[in-house]
């Protein structure tokens, strides 16, 4: 408590966002499309900084790249943050970069490229086991940042650049002790961090760190709606209202984000609800569960019947196109469906255990260099073929 106090006390950094988000560079771009039938190529492996003394058994739980593609942002089991940049946006490059040249035959890429592997750029030691992180969805000019919440501490925001703790946003229950948040999410605008509670949902507005905070309730009146922990949030990406929320009790419900209201709850998941992201289009919702072996899709328009399930309970991204989706798995495999057929497409062997985190790089270049670097079809943009999308794997090690 005494430690909390003393944050509070410090001057607060109030977040403000851009008065116009930066428009894409170019406006007429158009994506590469990702060849999936030829196996990715690995062109960066981050391993050293993870294992510790005081924890050798250390594992990562999950990893998202920045806004802006030049940077990720990993959290393990060691209550650690790490902000890992890739060499030509100012990582560190003293390790040999040549670890593509091994390719991705089999599991035995673990044990050969492992002494490739780049330092972290940033690390952050939260106090307590971190629950939830997040990107804010703007980039600053010089600076970005990033949330977390741990168990029994309020919410921070990080500055990704200097490791500086630019502000908190703290809830206390009825006894005036801190409520840790399970998860937490910026909204699209970048004004509100909406936090994931028992039974319960607070939006903290940005613009005033502290206690100040409105509190919706997941259960009306009725006693519909969700009950138990929320653990997941994610913000439909052309739905600008629409927001969905994950519960530890099996199910996903949809919010209007101005106002609260629930417009539907999912039911159908086996397993509590630990991921939750909307498709490129909005129109459908992706969730998954702890210890449940599908992923559910929901048509958002009808939001009734699921309309299909995949066999993969890992984290899961959709690549910017839209049209594939990529999980990892409890055999070291990521695999690629494809969202029109619903087919599987293709795997490669990323770890040689489980792999729990898969994230798409935010954009498609052919300047962009990724962990894992998929060809693509040269008729799409013009370019013959290269490092096209890019993923990182959260393995176990």
């Amino acid at each position: 408590m005494a430690e909390e106090e003393g944050e509070e006390g410090q001057q607060q950094h109030r977040l403000t966002p851009p008065d116009e988000p930066a428009e894409a560079a170019q406006q007429d771009y158009s994506w590469p499309m990702i060849r999936f039938d030829v196996p990715p190529q690995r062109a960066y492996h981050f391993h050293k900084q993870f294992g510790t003394d005081q924890k050798p058994n250390n594992f990562l739980k999950g990893v998202k790249w920045s806004p802006d593609g030049t940077c990720l942002l990993s959290s393990s089991e060691d209550n650690t943050l790490r902000v890992l940049a890739l060499p030509e946006y100012g990582g560190d490059d003293s390790a040999n970069a040549s670890s593509s040249n091994h390719g991705s035959q089999g599991i035995l890429w673990s044990f050969r490229i492992s002494v490739y592997s780049f330092a972290a750029n940033l690390v952050v030691t939260e106090g307590e086991s971190v629950y939830d992180f997040c990107w804010y969805p703007l980039t600053y000019p010089l600076s970005c940042v990033f949330a977390s919440t741990t168990r029994d501490h309020p919410i921070h925001v990080w500055d990704a650049t200097t490791g500086q703790l630019c502000c908190t946003y703290r809830a206390d229950d009825d006894v005036d002790e801190i409520t840790a948040a399970f998860s937490i999410a910026f909204n699209p605008a970048g004004n509100k961090i909406f936090a994931g509670y028992n039974k319960s949902i607070r939006v903290f507005d940005v613009h005033r760190p502290g206690r100040d905070f409105e509190s919706h309730s997941t259960l009306q009146g009725n006693k519909e709606g969700q009950t138990g922990i929320i653990s997941a949030i994610a913000f439909s990406p052309t739905h600008t209202v629409m927001l969905a929320t994950g519960s530890y009790c099996q199910t996903t419900a949809i919010y209007r984000e101005d106002n609260m209201e629930l417009l539907y709850v999912l039911r159908g998941q086996q397993g509590g609800v630990t991921h939750v992201l909307f498709s490129k289009d909005g129109n459908y919702l992706y969730t998954g569960g702890r210890k449940d072996p599908f992923i559910m899709c929901w048509d958002v328009r009808k939001a009734v019947d699921v309309v299909h399930k995949w066999s993969i309970r890992i984290y899961f991204d959709v690549e910017p196109l839209g049209r594939h989706l990529g999980t990892g798995g409890q055999d070291g495999l990521v695999h690629i469906y494809d969202l029109q057929t619903r087919q599987w497409v293709s795997g490669f062997y990323a770890a040689s255990n489980t792999v729990n985190g898969f994230s798409f790089h935010p954009f498609l270049d052919e300047n962009c260099v990724s962990i894992w670097g998929f060809a693509y079809d040269s008729t799409t943009n013009g370019i013959d073929s290269g490092d096209g999308g890019a993923d990182l794997d959260g393995a176990s090690n």
